[in-house]
């Protein structure tokens, strides 16, 4: 690995589906390195795949094989700005559409547990208002959405 800090996420033997799945979906995404072991492990074989190196939106990863004892939560997410509502549609229906899980607020689960947040660029700036009753009602527009819905979102905001 080449740069100096990058997110080990554990995975239960599918690093690299998670990897391609990630690689298709995202901007400035791609599978990298693939490290197969050199001898059998806890969970897995001689030649299996142990690791895998990918970038997620130019953040640098590594997918490890580790085995079912570790699973992912919510305490760990990737934050996803995007720049209007068809690109928000798109990401957050991938996640959905390939065995993910919908949530609140924008979050959502991949198939693999690891959550994203969907988050739209005019919901930061909308919920950032000077304006703090504005502010307050896009964020209690925002808690009563799944997915989130920009027309909705800048509606709030003007009251």
């Amino acid at each position: 690995m080449t740069h100096p800090n990058t997110i080990c996420l554990w995975y239960d033997g599918t690093a690299l589906d998670a990897a391609r799945f990630y690689a298709e979906t995202f901007p400035n995404s791609a599978v990298g390195a693939i490290m197969r072991a050199p001898g059998d492990y806890p969970d897995g074989k001689a030649g299996g795949v142990l690791t895998v190196e990918f970038t997620v939106i130019g953040i640098p990863c590594v997918g490890l094989n580790g085995g079912p004892m570790f699973k992912h939560s919510e305490a760990f997410s990737f934050q996803v700005a995007t720049d209007d509502q068809a690109e928000t549609d798109r990401l957050w229906n991938a996640i959905i559409d390939n065995g993910g899980q919908a949530s609140a607020c924008g979050w959502c689960k991949d198939k693999w547990g690891l959550s994203w947040q969907i988050t739209p660029r005019a919901l930061t700036a909308a919920i950032t208002d000077p304006d703090r009753a504005a502010a307050r009602r896009v964020f209690e527009a925002m808690m009563q959405m799944g997915k989130i819905d920009i027309a909705a979102i800048e509606a709030a905001r003007r009251g």
